[in-house]
């Protein structure tokens, strides 16, 4: 695994490219019809509309410039991992060493990364310390707090 490598599903590439394209027309439209009226509204320098619309129009061109760089460089995966070691893609089930319960993950791009779904960024802490690993073995990882945990994979998927 490589750092600096973005990973995505099918499905997420899709769906950027989506909303890249959403921006590009819809919202690029509504926010030079925000500035227009601003405009017209008088006086730039002491126009709260007007730097609103500003404000708006390059926080939208730096997600455009985010998205299309993340589609251009992105290694694009199968959802499916088929291999006995994580990788991206994989369903990883683990034990917090000194417990019973149970968790399940899948690894993905940090870009689909969401705890709540389950979907565990290869470039979280746990992520990292997962990748690579194989089926009874244990991934230790140093937490936010700084203090060292230790996860036994139960299975992989």
């Amino acid at each position: 695994m490589t750092p600096d490598i973005d990973y995505l599903s099918k499905e997420k590439h899709k769906e950027l490219e989506k909303e890249l394209q959403q921006l590009k027309t819809v919202r690029r439209q509504e926010i030079a019809n925000d500035l227009e009226f601003a405009k017209s509204l008088g006086d730039l320098s002491e126009n709260a509309e007007y730097q609103q619309a500003r404000e708006a129009q390059a926080n939208l061109e730096d997600r455009i410039n985010q998205i299309e760089m993340l589609l251009k460089s992105a290694i694009i995966v199968s959802d499916k991992h088929k291999s006995d070691s994580i990788g991206i893609g994989s369903v990883v089930e683990v034990k917090k060493e000194g417990s019973n319960d149970t968790q399940k993950y899948q690894l993905v791009g940090s870009e689909e990364a969401d705890m709540a779904a389950g979907k565990l960024s290869i470039k979280s802490p746990l992520g990292e310390a997962l990748y690579e690993k194989k089926k009874g073995e244990t991934a230790i990882f140093k937490a936010p707090n700084g203090k060292d945990l230790s996860y036994i994979i139960v299975s992989i998927e």
